[in-house]
């Protein structure tokens, strides 16, 4: 009788905390001691102070996103040129928080990385400060990746290729 008490108790109490996770999501994380901001607010602070965007698509529970945080994101160099050249936005890609596009329309964080095809995490994108996308990269980025992506969008190499378009 006590064996089916106990074993009651701990399978109730696996259903709880299984319920429990799926009503309140963890929230996926940008690299420490960056200040980046949500993208509505950082595509407004771009044009305002006409700079460019850097927007890094992450989610909870990703690997590469956490591997990025801890090796590419930790380098004093790669902290030093994105902090100094770009208005920093963290998007989680399994968000339901609602942004307001310059358009005016309201999506979620999720159907923001939908319309701009970040197919997985993580997802970089470089944004001239009205939108304009620069270059994308997808995977895991490590210091001198980042700090190549950084000097290619800094000496304006990406207007020979003509690729840049508008972000939404």
């Amino acid at each position: 009788m006590d064996f089916a008490n106990t074993r009651l108790t701990w399978l109730l109490a696996a259903i709880v905390i299984a319920v429990f996770s799926l009503f309140s999501p963890a929230q996926a994380e940008p690299p420490p001691g960056y200040k980046f901001v949500r993208y509505d607010e950082g595509l407004r602070q771009a044009k305002a102070d006409n700079r460019q965007v850097f927007v890094y698509f992450g989610r909870y529970g990703c690997g590469f996103c956490d591997k990025t945080n801890k090796v590419g994101f930790a380098d004093p160099a790669v902290k030093a040129a994105y902090s100094r050249h770009y208005i920093l936005v963290y998007v989680n890609s399994e968000s339901m928080d609602r942004l307001t596009l310059p358009s005016g329309e309201r999506i979620t964080e999720m159907q923001l990385g939908e319309r701009l095809n970040t197919l997985g995490t993580p997802v970089f994108f470089f944004l001239q400060p009205d939108g304009a996308q620069i270059l994308k990269a997808y995977g895991y980025q490590g210091p001198e990746k980042l700090l190549e992506m950084d000097q290619f969008v800094q000496n304006g190499q990406y207007a020979s290729t003509g690729k840049h378009q508008p972000a939404p």
